[in-house]
Order: C-alpha cells, then sequence, then structure tokens
C-alpha cells in the first residue's frame, strides 16, 4: 500500500510539534485528521497545509473517553482505516515546587498526556486489528522528559517516563495483530512552547541559562520516516534533539 492511500491520526495537531508532523505526513501522501482541543486551530492548520481534500479536523479532549470514541469513528467514517496515529497531544503544570502542587494540576496532566495515550491507543488497536490489510504504526510522543527531568516538572516527567512502559506494553502485546509501537522523545524544538528557552529556563544547579533549539521540521520528519517503514520494521526509541543542549552528561 504506497502512502497515497494511508490514513494517520495526529493529536495536538493543531500548533507546535502536531502541526509540523501533520503537515508532513500530508505532504508525504497520508490523508491526516487533525485532533486537538479546539476547532479553530485545527481549520487554520489545514488551511495551511492547502489539503483540505485529504484532512479533516475533529475536535478531541484525548482524556475523556467518548471524544476519543468520536475521534476515531469519524476518521473511519472519512477514510475508511487507519495506518499511523501520532500520540502528541500533552500539557504540562506549573513549574511549582512538587508540595505546592494541586491535585487539580497533577491530574489534568495525568489525563492528557497518559490517560489520553491510553485511549487513544486502545481505540487505534481496535481499528487497526479490524482492517484489512490488518495492522499499523503508533508514535507515541515521549520527550527528553522521558529520561530526565527538569525542576519542578514532576507531573510532566512522570507522565513522559509513563509513555516507555505503555510504549513498550503496546509493542508487546501488539505484534499478533502487525502493529508496531514507537516512542519519539524530542529535545527543545522550537515551537511557541518553547520560545522561553531563547530567555533562559531554570537548570539543574540553579542557574538560569539560554537553551539551543532546532527547526521543527526535522522533529516532523523523524514522524515521516518511522511512519513510512513497513510493518516487519520498528524504530522503538527515537531521540531528536538540539545537539547542544543541556542533556547529555552533566549538561
Amino acid at each position: 500500500m504506497s502512502s497515497s492511500n494511508k490514513v494517520a491520526i495526529v493529536t495536538g495537531a493543531g500548533t507546535g510539534i502536531g502541526k509540523a508532523a501533520a503537515h508532513a505526513l500530508l505532504k508525504a501522501g497520508y490523508s491526516v485528521t487533525f485532533a486537538g482541543r479546539r476547532k479553530e486551530p485545527l481549520d487554520e492548520a489545514i488551511a495551511e497545509a492547502g489539503a483540505a481534500a485529504n484532512a479533516l479536523a475533529v475536535p478531541t479532549d484525548v482524556g475523556n473517553p467518548e471524544s476519543v470514541r468520536n475521534l476515531f469513528a469519524k476518521t473511519k467514517e472519512r477514510f475508511g482505516r487507519l495506518d499511523v496515529i501520532f500520540n502528541n497531544a500533552g500539557i504540562g503544570a506549573p513549574p511549582v515546587p512538587m508540595e505546592d502542587l494541586t491535585y487539580e494540576q497533577w491530574k489534568a496532566v495525568v489525563d492528557a498526556n497518559l490517560t489520553g495515550v491510553f485511549l487513544c491507543t486502545q481505540e487505534a488497536i481496535r481499528m487497526m486489528k479490524s482492517q484489512t490489510p490488518m495492522g499499523g504504526r503508533i508514535i507515541n510522543n515521549g520527550s527528553i522528559s522521558a529520561h530526565a527531568p527538569r525542576p519542578n516538572s514532576a507531573p510532566y516527567t512522570s507522565t513522559k517516563h509513563a509513555i516507555t512502559g505503555l510504549t513498550k506494553s503496546t509493542s508487546l502485546d501488539c505484534r499478533k495483530y502487525d502493529i508496531g509501537c514507537s516512542q519519539i522523545d524530542i529535545g527543545n524544538a522550537a515551537t511557541p512552547m518553547t520560545e522561553r528557552m531563547l530567555k533562559g529556563v531554570p537548570q539543574a544547579d540553579g542557574r538560569i541559562a539560554v537553551e539551543p533549539r532546532m527547526d521543527v521540521a526535522h522533529v516532523a520528519s523523524a514522524v515521516v520516516y518511522m511512519a513510512s517503514l513497513p510493518l516487519d520494521a520498528n524504530v522503538q526509541f527515537m531521540t531528536i534533539m538540539a545537539t547542544k543542549m543541556p542533556f547529555v552528561g552533566r549538561g
């Protein structure tokens, strides 16, 4: 099956990494469902791509099971199948000391970053294992935070560590359905979310330091590469990061 016949869902597709990945998948010949909390950014992202015939906007709260079921039902109704999902949607909590976080702040991050990926993965498996030809690929956005925390980031870091476990479980449990599961860990892609790094962000030793960023297009092309592999091959884990960001070693 050529990419021109393939279908992808991207969550968090209205801005940043999600929008870049959705655009790149469209350019590679996929039909793409753009999912996100607000309809307006999704419609704007599709208009920007200039490929409305092959794109669908579905406002979605990934932490809500009914909303997620609607996302997959709309995708199946429009495109007939699903070959790739990029579980990209995620949020962070305010960067305050752990003991000052509220239960609601913690739960909001867990619902979006972990429960949301689980719910989307469940629906993707159900759809991929029942279609002909069977199978597909699930790509999870893990983040550098799946390996090492930033100061005052316990909710985000905890959920991204958990994504690694979910990725491994999905890879193991879905072999029999010809479903591959991958994780991409991204460091300092140039998006609105990382603008603050240009002015300096807290480091582990208490300093404030400016951090290098990389073009988000590199992340998008990596996602397309992972998606493009035949189902008997899988990029289990990929780290793509700004070369000089403080991650490897001691900063």
